[in-house]
Protein backbone atom coordinates (compact mmCIF):
# COMPACT_ATOMS: atom_id res chain seq x y z
CA UNK A 1 0.00 0.00 0.00
CA UNK A 2 2.93 2.33 1.21
CA UNK A 3 4.14 1.42 -2.42
CA UNK A 4 1.11 2.77 -4.11
CA UNK A 5 1.36 5.90 -2.15
CA UNK A 6 4.81 6.92 -3.11
CA UNK A 7 4.21 6.05 -6.43
CA UNK A 8 1.11 8.37 -6.50
CA UNK A 9 2.13 11.25 -4.37
CA UNK A 10 -0.27 13.75 -5.80
CA UNK A 11 -3.18 11.96 -6.11
CA UNK A 12 -2.12 10.22 -2.55
CA UNK A 13 -2.42 13.80 -0.74
CA UNK A 14 -5.60 15.08 -2.49
CA UNK A 15 -7.07 12.35 -1.87
CA UNK A 16 -6.37 12.32 1.94
CA UNK A 17 -8.08 15.68 2.28
CA UNK A 18 -10.40 14.57 0.18
CA UNK A 19 -11.35 11.10 2.23
CA UNK A 20 -10.52 12.43 5.67
CA UNK A 21 -12.67 15.93 5.69
CA UNK A 22 -14.51 16.23 1.94
CA UNK A 23 -17.57 14.28 3.51
CA UNK A 24 -17.75 15.33 7.07
CA UNK A 25 -16.34 18.25 7.59
CA UNK A 26 -20.26 19.78 7.64
CA UNK A 27 -20.38 18.41 11.28
CA UNK A 28 -18.67 20.93 12.76
CA UNK A 29 -20.80 24.12 13.68
CA UNK A 30 -20.22 27.16 11.04
CA UNK A 31 -17.75 29.83 12.91
CA UNK A 32 -17.51 33.56 13.46
CA UNK A 33 -15.43 33.73 10.82
CA UNK A 34 -16.79 31.71 8.19
CA UNK A 35 -20.37 32.97 8.95
CA UNK A 36 -18.74 36.37 7.82
CA UNK A 37 -16.80 34.63 4.40
CA UNK A 38 -20.39 32.75 3.85
CA UNK A 39 -22.87 36.23 4.17
CA UNK A 40 -20.65 38.27 1.86
CA UNK A 41 -20.79 35.39 -0.58
CA UNK A 42 -24.86 35.00 -0.24
CA UNK A 43 -24.78 38.95 -1.03
CA UNK A 44 -22.53 38.45 -4.34
CA UNK A 45 -24.82 36.12 -4.85
CA UNK A 46 -28.03 38.40 -4.46
CA UNK A 47 -27.12 41.70 -4.26
CA UNK A 48 -23.74 41.47 -6.78
CA UNK A 49 -21.69 42.76 -4.42
CA UNK A 50 -18.81 41.98 -5.74
CA UNK A 51 -15.86 44.25 -5.39
CA UNK A 52 -17.69 46.42 -2.79
CA UNK A 53 -17.93 43.47 -0.17
CA UNK A 54 -20.69 43.78 2.33
CA UNK A 55 -21.70 41.89 5.05
CA UNK A 56 -25.54 42.02 6.20
CA UNK A 57 -26.16 44.90 3.89
CA UNK A 58 -23.20 46.85 5.06
CA UNK A 59 -19.43 47.39 4.29
CA UNK A 60 -17.07 44.99 4.05
CA UNK A 61 -13.69 45.94 3.65
CA UNK A 62 -11.98 43.77 6.11
CA UNK A 63 -10.70 41.36 4.13
CA UNK A 64 -10.22 41.06 0.32
CA UNK A 65 -12.45 39.35 -1.31
CA UNK A 66 -10.83 36.63 -3.20
CA UNK A 67 -11.74 33.64 -0.84
CA UNK A 68 -15.13 35.11 -1.18
CA UNK A 69 -15.60 34.96 -4.73
CA UNK A 70 -14.10 31.41 -4.68
CA UNK A 71 -16.84 30.91 -1.92
CA UNK A 72 -19.67 32.09 -3.73
CA UNK A 73 -19.21 30.71 -6.94
CA UNK A 74 -18.94 26.82 -5.11
CA UNK A 75 -22.58 28.51 -3.56
CA UNK A 76 -23.84 28.87 -6.63
CA UNK A 77 -23.15 25.46 -8.12
CA UNK A 78 -23.83 23.47 -5.07
CA UNK A 79 -26.03 25.88 -2.45
CA UNK A 80 -25.31 28.72 -0.36
CA UNK A 81 -27.03 26.64 2.31
CA UNK A 82 -24.53 23.96 2.27
CA UNK A 83 -22.03 24.46 4.65
CA UNK A 84 -20.07 21.43 2.94
CA UNK A 85 -19.85 22.41 -0.62
CA UNK A 86 -19.16 26.32 1.00
CA UNK A 87 -16.14 24.69 2.99
CA UNK A 88 -14.54 22.45 0.09
CA UNK A 89 -12.84 25.51 -1.27
CA UNK A 90 -10.57 26.10 1.92
CA UNK A 91 -10.46 21.62 1.92
CA UNK A 92 -9.03 22.30 -1.44
CA UNK A 93 -6.46 24.85 -0.85
CA UNK A 94 -5.29 22.53 2.14
CA UNK A 95 -4.33 19.75 -0.16
CA UNK A 96 -2.50 22.07 -2.21
CA UNK A 97 -0.18 23.15 0.67
CA UNK A 98 -0.02 19.66 1.17
CA UNK A 99 1.06 18.89 -2.95
CA UNK A 100 3.28 22.69 -2.63
CA UNK A 101 5.55 20.94 0.01
CA UNK A 102 5.96 17.78 -1.94
CA UNK A 103 7.03 19.53 -4.53
CA UNK A 104 9.08 22.05 -2.75
CA UNK A 105 10.79 19.06 -0.75
CA UNK A 106 11.29 17.12 -4.16
CA UNK A 107 13.03 20.39 -5.23
CA UNK A 108 15.35 20.79 -2.51
CA UNK A 109 17.21 17.18 -3.20
CA UNK A 110 14.63 15.03 -0.85
CA UNK A 111 13.55 11.73 -2.34
CA UNK A 112 9.63 10.71 -3.14
CA UNK A 113 9.59 9.01 -0.24
CA UNK A 114 10.70 11.53 2.45
CA UNK A 115 9.10 14.31 0.12
CA UNK A 116 5.55 12.90 0.28
CA UNK A 117 6.37 12.23 4.59
CA UNK A 118 6.25 16.11 4.52
CA UNK A 119 3.36 16.01 2.39
CA UNK A 120 1.43 14.24 5.16
CA UNK A 121 2.61 15.86 7.79
CA UNK A 122 1.66 19.07 7.28
CA UNK A 123 -1.89 17.88 6.01
CA UNK A 124 -2.15 16.06 9.25
CA UNK A 125 -1.15 19.04 11.49
CA UNK A 126 -3.65 20.50 13.67
CA UNK A 127 -3.98 23.72 12.73
CA UNK A 128 -3.43 23.49 9.20
CA UNK A 129 -6.61 21.66 9.18
CA UNK A 130 -8.07 23.86 12.35
CA UNK A 131 -7.75 26.93 10.13
CA UNK A 132 -10.07 25.84 7.20
CA UNK A 133 -12.74 26.32 9.53
CA UNK A 134 -11.88 28.73 12.29
CA UNK A 135 -10.14 31.55 9.83
CA UNK A 136 -10.37 30.72 6.24
CA UNK A 137 -8.94 33.72 4.60
CA UNK A 138 -5.46 32.11 5.79
CA UNK A 139 -5.49 28.92 4.45
CA UNK A 140 -6.22 31.11 0.63
CA UNK A 141 -2.95 33.60 1.45
CA UNK A 142 -0.45 30.65 2.37
CA UNK A 143 -2.08 28.04 -0.05
CA UNK A 144 -1.57 30.75 -2.74
CA UNK A 145 1.74 31.93 -0.72
CA UNK A 146 3.61 28.55 -0.92
CA UNK A 147 2.74 28.16 -4.98
CA UNK A 148 4.40 31.42 -5.48
CA UNK A 149 7.49 30.07 -2.88
CA UNK A 150 7.69 27.42 -4.95
CA UNK A 151 8.07 28.92 -8.63
CA UNK A 152 10.27 31.49 -6.64
CA UNK A 153 12.78 28.83 -5.52
CA UNK A 154 13.01 27.60 -8.82
CA UNK A 155 14.20 31.03 -10.47
CA UNK A 156 16.49 31.47 -7.59
CA UNK A 157 17.94 28.19 -8.48
CA UNK A 158 18.01 28.84 -11.96
CA UNK A 159 19.24 31.94 -11.85
CA UNK A 160 17.22 33.51 -14.47
CA UNK A 161 13.31 34.41 -15.27
CA UNK A 162 12.04 31.99 -17.94
CA UNK A 163 8.38 33.07 -18.58
CA UNK A 164 6.17 30.22 -17.47
CA UNK A 165 7.68 30.17 -13.51
CA UNK A 166 7.76 34.47 -13.66
CA UNK A 167 4.12 34.41 -14.88
CA UNK A 168 3.13 31.88 -12.22
CA UNK A 169 4.68 33.59 -9.56
CA UNK A 170 3.35 37.16 -10.17
CA UNK A 171 -0.46 35.21 -10.28
CA UNK A 172 0.77 32.99 -7.19
CA UNK A 173 1.86 36.53 -4.81
CA UNK A 174 -1.32 38.18 -6.34
CA UNK A 175 -3.65 35.57 -5.15
CA UNK A 176 -2.27 35.80 -1.83
CA UNK A 177 -2.46 39.40 -1.66
CA UNK A 178 -5.86 39.53 -2.91
CA UNK A 179 -6.91 36.80 -0.19
CA UNK A 180 -5.26 38.32 3.15
CA UNK A 181 -2.69 41.89 2.19
CA UNK A 182 0.42 41.64 3.09
CA UNK A 183 0.24 39.10 5.89
CA UNK A 184 1.76 36.20 3.79
CA UNK A 185 4.64 38.20 2.64
CA UNK A 186 5.32 39.10 5.69
CA UNK A 187 5.01 35.56 7.83
CA UNK A 188 6.11 33.07 5.21
CA UNK A 189 7.45 34.48 2.13
CA UNK A 190 9.88 36.70 3.90
CA UNK A 191 11.83 34.09 6.11
CA UNK A 192 11.90 32.06 3.26
CA UNK A 193 13.95 34.36 1.11
CA UNK A 194 16.21 34.95 4.54
CA UNK A 195 16.30 31.31 5.57
CA UNK A 196 17.20 30.26 1.30
CA UNK A 197 19.79 32.66 1.86
CA UNK A 198 21.33 31.21 4.60
CA UNK A 199 21.18 27.88 3.68
CA UNK A 200 21.73 27.92 -0.05
CA UNK A 201 23.19 31.71 -1.13
CA UNK A 202 21.92 33.60 -3.83
CA UNK A 203 22.97 33.03 -7.25
CA UNK A 204 22.74 35.29 -10.54
CA UNK A 205 23.76 38.96 -11.00
CA UNK A 206 22.15 42.04 -10.31
CA UNK A 207 20.02 42.33 -13.59
CA UNK A 208 18.79 38.80 -11.95
CA UNK A 209 17.66 39.85 -8.85
CA UNK A 210 16.31 43.25 -10.41
CA UNK A 211 13.83 41.24 -12.04
CA UNK A 212 13.08 39.32 -9.46
CA UNK A 213 12.31 42.36 -7.36
CA UNK A 214 10.40 43.49 -10.45
CA UNK A 215 7.77 40.18 -10.37
CA UNK A 216 7.78 40.74 -6.34
CA UNK A 217 6.52 44.55 -6.81
CA UNK A 218 4.61 43.11 -9.60
CA UNK A 219 2.69 40.84 -8.07
CA UNK A 220 1.75 42.99 -5.09
CA UNK A 221 0.23 45.77 -7.31
CA UNK A 222 -1.82 43.02 -9.03
CA UNK A 223 -3.07 41.91 -5.56
CA UNK A 224 -3.64 44.86 -4.66
CA UNK A 225 -6.00 46.47 -7.13
CA UNK A 226 -8.89 45.84 -5.28
CA UNK A 227 -7.96 47.92 -2.37
CA UNK A 228 -7.00 50.92 -4.56
CA UNK A 229 -10.57 50.38 -5.92
CA UNK A 230 -12.40 50.45 -2.44
CA UNK A 231 -10.19 53.63 -1.33
CA UNK A 232 -11.86 55.68 -4.58
CA UNK A 233 -14.72 53.99 -4.59
CA UNK A 234 -15.28 54.40 -0.98
CA UNK A 235 -12.76 56.46 1.00
CA UNK A 236 -14.74 57.65 4.00
CA UNK A 237 -15.91 53.58 5.02
CA UNK A 238 -12.19 52.37 3.91
CA UNK A 239 -10.25 54.60 5.85
CA UNK A 240 -12.63 53.95 8.84
CA UNK A 241 -12.16 50.07 8.48
CA UNK A 242 -8.70 50.59 7.64
CA UNK A 243 -7.91 52.96 10.19
CA UNK A 244 -9.17 50.52 13.13
CA UNK A 245 -7.69 47.16 11.64
CA UNK A 246 -4.33 49.19 11.88
CA UNK A 247 -4.77 49.79 15.35
CA UNK A 248 -4.93 46.30 16.44
CA UNK A 249 -1.70 44.80 15.48
CA UNK A 250 -0.52 47.20 18.48
CA UNK A 251 -3.24 47.57 20.90
CA UNK A 252 -5.86 44.48 20.57
CA UNK A 253 -4.99 40.57 21.77
CA UNK A 254 -1.48 42.27 22.74
CA UNK A 255 0.70 39.53 24.36
CA UNK A 256 4.09 39.40 24.95
CA UNK A 257 7.52 38.21 23.24
CA UNK A 258 7.62 34.63 24.04
CA UNK A 259 4.19 34.12 23.56
CA UNK A 260 4.70 31.91 20.35
CA UNK A 261 7.67 29.85 21.63
CA UNK A 262 5.30 26.63 21.87
CA UNK A 263 4.17 27.02 18.59
CA UNK A 264 5.51 23.09 17.84
CA UNK A 265 2.39 22.18 19.65
CA UNK A 266 -0.02 23.35 17.18
CA UNK A 267 1.34 20.47 15.19
CA UNK A 268 -0.54 18.02 16.96
CA UNK A 269 -0.15 14.71 16.78
CA UNK A 270 3.60 15.44 15.97
CA UNK A 271 4.42 17.64 18.79
CA UNK A 272 7.32 15.21 20.41
CA UNK A 273 8.54 14.68 17.24
CA UNK A 274 8.63 18.68 16.12
CA UNK A 275 9.86 19.26 19.28
CA UNK A 276 13.21 17.18 18.50
CA UNK A 277 13.51 18.57 15.06
CA UNK A 278 14.30 21.97 16.19
CA UNK A 279 17.12 20.54 18.26
CA UNK A 280 19.92 21.55 16.03
CA UNK A 281 22.94 20.40 17.73
CA UNK A 282 20.85 17.34 17.64
CA UNK A 283 19.73 16.91 14.30
CA UNK A 284 22.57 18.34 12.07
CA UNK A 285 24.82 15.24 12.34
CA UNK A 286 22.00 12.71 11.83
CA UNK A 287 19.76 14.38 8.71
CA UNK A 288 20.24 13.00 4.86
CA UNK A 289 20.51 16.57 3.63
CA UNK A 290 22.29 19.62 6.45
CA UNK A 291 21.89 21.77 3.59
CA UNK A 292 18.14 21.43 3.25
CA UNK A 293 17.79 20.94 6.86
CA UNK A 294 19.27 24.39 7.65
CA UNK A 295 17.13 26.00 4.98
CA UNK A 296 13.80 24.10 6.84
CA UNK A 297 15.46 24.88 10.55
CA UNK A 298 15.50 28.75 9.62
CA UNK A 299 12.56 29.45 7.73
CA UNK A 300 10.72 28.21 10.56
CA UNK A 301 12.63 30.11 13.24
CA UNK A 302 12.80 33.16 11.34
CA UNK A 303 9.18 33.26 11.31
CA UNK A 304 8.38 32.32 14.53
CA UNK A 305 10.69 35.42 15.43
CA UNK A 306 9.15 38.03 13.12
CA UNK A 307 5.39 37.39 14.31
CA UNK A 308 6.64 37.44 17.78
CA UNK A 309 7.63 41.41 17.21
CA UNK A 310 3.88 41.99 16.16
CA UNK A 311 2.37 42.64 19.59
CA UNK A 312 -1.30 41.91 18.05
CA UNK A 313 -0.89 38.12 18.81
CA UNK A 314 -3.50 34.77 18.09
CA UNK A 315 -2.67 31.30 18.07
CA UNK A 316 -3.85 30.69 14.42
CA UNK A 317 -1.32 33.56 13.01
CA UNK A 318 1.14 30.66 13.54
CA UNK A 319 -0.45 28.24 11.08
CA UNK A 320 1.75 29.23 8.03
CA UNK A 321 5.47 28.18 10.73
CA UNK A 322 3.64 24.62 10.61
CA UNK A 323 4.20 24.79 6.94
CA UNK A 324 8.66 24.91 7.08
CA UNK A 325 7.99 22.84 10.54
CA UNK A 326 6.41 20.28 8.68
CA UNK A 327 10.01 20.01 6.42
CA UNK A 328 11.90 19.43 10.08
CA UNK A 329 9.76 16.78 11.20
CA UNK A 330 9.96 15.37 7.77
CA UNK A 331 13.35 14.87 8.59
CA UNK A 332 13.23 13.66 12.10
CA UNK A 333 11.29 10.79 10.44
CA UNK A 334 13.63 10.08 8.12
CA UNK A 335 16.27 9.61 10.23
CA UNK A 336 13.97 6.97 12.53
CA UNK A 337 13.41 5.41 9.51
CA UNK A 338 16.83 4.81 8.52
CA UNK A 339 18.33 4.39 12.12
CA UNK A 340 15.73 3.47 14.61
CA UNK A 341 16.82 -0.02 15.09
CA UNK A 342 20.24 0.76 15.62
CA UNK A 343 19.67 2.92 18.44
CA UNK A 344 20.59 1.82 21.72
CA UNK A 345 20.60 5.53 24.07
CA UNK A 346 17.36 5.51 26.33
CA UNK A 347 17.25 9.70 25.37
CA UNK A 348 16.67 9.02 21.89
CA UNK A 349 14.20 6.04 21.74
CA UNK A 350 12.23 7.17 24.59
CA UNK A 351 10.47 10.46 22.71
CA UNK A 352 9.49 7.47 19.70
CA UNK A 353 7.96 5.09 21.68
CA UNK A 354 6.08 7.87 23.96
CA UNK A 355 4.95 9.24 20.60
CA UNK A 356 3.42 6.29 19.09
CA UNK A 357 2.62 4.14 21.68
CA UNK A 358 0.09 7.47 22.72
CA UNK A 359 -1.45 7.14 19.59
CA UNK A 360 -1.83 3.27 19.77
CA UNK A 361 -3.03 3.70 23.13
CA UNK A 362 -6.31 6.19 21.96
CA UNK A 363 -6.73 4.25 19.65
CA UNK A 364 -7.29 0.91 21.15
CA UNK A 365 -9.41 2.29 24.31
CA UNK A 366 -11.41 4.69 22.00
CA UNK A 367 -14.47 2.82 22.83
CA UNK A 368 -14.27 3.89 25.85
CA UNK A 369 -16.36 6.67 24.28
CA UNK A 370 -18.99 4.54 23.75
CA UNK A 371 -20.18 4.81 27.80
CA UNK A 372 -20.36 8.17 27.35
CA UNK A 373 -22.17 8.59 23.85
CA UNK A 374 -24.11 5.86 24.82
CA UNK A 375 -27.62 7.10 25.83
CA UNK A 376 -26.84 9.12 21.90
CA UNK A 377 -26.02 6.23 20.05
CA UNK A 378 -28.50 4.38 18.02
CA UNK A 379 -29.15 3.75 14.25
CA UNK A 380 -26.97 4.62 11.88
CA UNK A 381 -24.65 6.71 14.37
CA UNK A 382 -24.07 3.90 16.60
CA UNK A 383 -23.28 1.33 13.35
CA UNK A 384 -20.61 4.60 12.39
CA UNK A 385 -19.54 4.11 16.26
CA UNK A 386 -18.73 0.39 15.86
CA UNK A 387 -17.47 0.42 12.40
CA UNK A 388 -14.98 3.03 13.96
CA UNK A 389 -13.85 1.45 16.89
CA UNK A 390 -13.39 -2.20 15.09
CA UNK A 391 -11.13 0.18 12.83
CA UNK A 392 -9.10 1.69 15.46
CA UNK A 393 -8.21 -0.97 17.52
CA UNK A 394 -7.12 -2.27 14.78
CA UNK A 395 -4.60 0.04 14.28
CA UNK A 396 -4.01 0.55 17.36
CA UNK A 397 -2.59 -2.90 17.67
CA UNK A 398 -0.43 -2.24 14.27
CA UNK A 399 0.80 0.37 15.49
CA UNK A 400 1.70 -1.27 18.64
CA UNK A 401 3.14 -3.99 16.98
CA UNK A 402 5.03 -2.31 14.26
CA UNK A 403 6.48 -0.43 17.49
CA UNK A 404 7.66 -3.80 18.98
CA UNK A 405 9.31 -4.39 15.68
CA UNK A 406 10.96 -0.72 14.88
CA UNK A 407 9.09 -0.21 11.73
CA UNK A 408 8.83 3.63 11.78
CA UNK A 409 7.67 4.01 8.31
CA UNK A 410 4.89 1.64 8.80
CA UNK A 411 4.13 3.43 11.99
CA UNK A 412 3.83 6.63 10.72
CA UNK A 413 0.76 5.64 8.11
CA UNK A 414 -0.90 3.99 10.47
CA UNK A 415 -1.15 7.10 12.71
CA UNK A 416 -1.82 8.94 8.56
CA UNK A 417 -4.68 6.28 8.84
CA UNK A 418 -5.31 7.08 12.22
CA UNK A 419 -6.22 10.88 11.39
CA UNK A 420 -8.18 9.59 8.29
CA UNK A 421 -10.20 7.47 10.12
CA UNK A 422 -10.95 10.24 13.00
CA UNK A 423 -11.98 12.28 10.17
CA UNK A 424 -13.76 9.93 7.88
CA UNK A 425 -15.47 7.71 10.82
CA UNK A 426 -15.72 10.14 13.85
CA UNK A 427 -16.34 13.84 13.02
CA UNK A 428 -19.81 12.49 12.72
CA UNK A 429 -20.13 11.74 15.84
CA UNK A 430 -19.75 15.83 17.02
CA UNK A 431 -23.13 15.81 16.30
CA UNK A 432 -24.72 13.54 18.24
CA UNK A 433 -24.85 15.84 21.41
CA UNK A 434 -27.14 18.58 20.67
CA UNK A 435 -28.19 20.29 23.50
CA UNK A 436 -31.88 20.79 24.61
CA UNK A 437 -32.19 24.05 24.04
CA UNK A 438 -30.80 24.22 20.44
CA UNK A 439 -33.12 26.10 18.47
CA UNK A 440 -31.95 27.31 14.87
CA UNK A 441 -32.99 30.89 13.67
CA UNK A 442 -33.65 29.30 10.01
CA UNK A 443 -37.15 28.05 11.27
CA UNK A 444 -38.03 31.95 11.06
CA UNK A 445 -37.63 32.22 7.44
CA UNK A 446 -41.28 31.17 6.47
CA UNK A 447 -42.78 33.41 9.13
CA UNK A 448 -45.26 36.17 8.36
CA UNK A 449 -43.25 39.00 9.33
CA UNK A 450 -39.63 40.53 8.00
CA UNK A 451 -36.92 39.96 11.41
CA UNK A 452 -34.72 42.87 12.53
CA UNK A 453 -32.28 42.74 15.35
CA UNK A 454 -31.78 45.20 18.47
CA UNK A 455 -27.78 46.32 19.25
CA UNK A 456 -26.18 43.00 18.24
CA UNK A 457 -26.71 39.52 16.01
CA UNK A 458 -23.88 37.07 15.63
CA UNK A 459 -22.94 36.39 12.07
CA UNK A 460 -23.43 33.01 12.76
CA UNK A 461 -27.04 33.85 13.48
CA UNK A 462 -27.56 35.90 10.29
CA UNK A 463 -25.71 33.16 8.09
CA UNK A 464 -28.19 30.63 9.38
CA UNK A 465 -31.05 32.86 8.97
CA UNK A 466 -30.25 32.56 5.47
CA UNK A 467 -31.12 36.69 4.80
CA UNK A 468 -30.58 40.07 6.04
CA UNK A 469 -31.26 40.93 9.16
CA UNK A 470 -31.24 44.61 9.23
CA UNK A 471 -30.47 46.78 12.86
CA UNK A 472 -33.15 48.77 14.20
CA UNK A 473 -30.18 51.26 15.79
CA UNK A 474 -27.76 53.41 14.24
CA UNK A 475 -25.31 55.65 15.12
CA UNK A 476 -27.90 58.54 15.45
CA UNK A 477 -30.60 56.16 17.54
CA UNK A 478 -33.21 53.83 16.75
CA UNK A 479 -34.70 54.28 13.10
CA UNK A 480 -38.05 52.54 13.01
CA UNK A 481 -39.23 50.17 10.27
CA UNK A 482 -41.98 51.27 7.93
CA UNK A 483 -43.82 47.52 8.90
CA UNK A 484 -46.82 48.36 11.31
CA UNK A 485 -45.61 44.98 12.39
CA UNK A 486 -41.93 42.72 12.45
CA UNK A 487 -39.85 40.21 14.41
CA UNK A 488 -37.28 41.55 16.71
CA UNK A 489 -34.00 39.61 18.03
CA UNK A 490 -31.90 40.69 20.66
CA UNK A 491 -29.18 39.19 22.44
CA UNK A 492 -29.18 41.46 25.36
CA UNK A 493 -32.41 42.95 26.28
CA UNK A 494 -31.94 46.46 27.84
CA UNK A 495 -34.93 47.42 29.34
CA UNK A 496 -34.68 51.31 28.98
CA UNK A 497 -35.12 50.26 25.23
CA UNK A 498 -37.55 48.01 25.39
CA UNK A 499 -39.67 50.51 27.44
CA UNK A 500 -39.66 53.14 25.29
CA UNK A 501 -40.68 50.67 22.46
CA UNK A 502 -43.37 50.03 24.33
CA UNK A 503 -44.77 53.52 24.03
CA UNK A 504 -45.17 52.88 20.15
CA UNK A 505 -45.20 49.37 20.26
CA UNK A 506 -47.32 46.57 21.78
CA UNK A 507 -44.19 43.71 22.45
CA UNK A 508 -44.68 40.00 22.71
CA UNK A 509 -42.58 37.80 23.54
CA UNK A 510 -42.30 34.28 21.48
CA UNK A 511 -39.51 32.55 22.12
CA UNK A 512 -35.46 32.11 22.60
CA UNK A 513 -33.53 31.16 19.41
CA UNK A 514 -30.53 29.29 20.73
CA UNK A 515 -27.54 28.31 18.17
CA UNK A 516 -25.55 26.73 20.20
CA UNK A 517 -25.35 23.08 19.54
CA UNK A 518 -23.19 21.64 22.59
CA UNK A 519 -22.98 23.35 26.28
CA UNK A 520 -19.21 22.77 26.44
CA UNK A 521 -18.77 25.22 24.39
CA UNK A 522 -21.71 27.44 24.97
CA UNK A 523 -21.25 31.38 23.48
CA UNK A 524 -24.09 33.73 24.72
CA UNK A 525 -23.62 35.92 21.53
CA UNK A 526 -25.41 32.66 19.76
CA UNK A 527 -28.72 32.92 21.70
CA UNK A 528 -31.41 35.62 20.94
CA UNK A 529 -34.91 36.51 22.29
CA UNK A 530 -37.42 37.09 19.89
CA UNK A 531 -40.10 39.54 20.32
CA UNK A 532 -43.12 40.41 18.03
CA UNK A 533 -43.69 44.01 17.48
CA UNK A 534 -47.22 45.24 16.69
CA UNK A 535 -47.19 49.10 15.98
CA UNK A 536 -50.24 50.41 18.70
Amino acid sequence: MIKHLEKYPILSLLLFVIVMLGFTIDAIPVTIMEARNFISAREMLTDDNWILTTMNGEPRYQKPPLPTWITAIFGYLFGIKSVLALRWPPLLFLASIGISTFLLSKKIKLTQSHSLINGFIVLSSFYCIGITIEAPWDIYTHGFMLMAIFQLFQLFQKAKTPILNSLLCVLFLAGSVLSKGPVSLYVLFLPFVIAYGIAFKFKGGTLHFLKLISLLVFGIVLGGWWYFHVRVADPETFTRIATKETSNWSSYNVRPFYYYWSFFVQSGLWTICAFVSLLYPYMKSRVSNLKAYRFSFFWTIIAVILLSIIPEKKSRYLMPVLIPLAFNIGFYIDYLIREFKNLKDKRETFPVYFQFGLIGAIAILFSVLGFFFGPFLSGSVLIRFIVLTIILIVVGFLVIKNLKNQNIKNLFYLTITFMLCIGFLGLPLARIQAQTDYKPVSELQQSDFKLYHLDYVAPEVIYNYGNKIPSIKTDEGYVLPSETKFGLLANNVNPETIASLSNIYTIEYIETYDLNFSKNDYKNRLTNKLYLLTRR
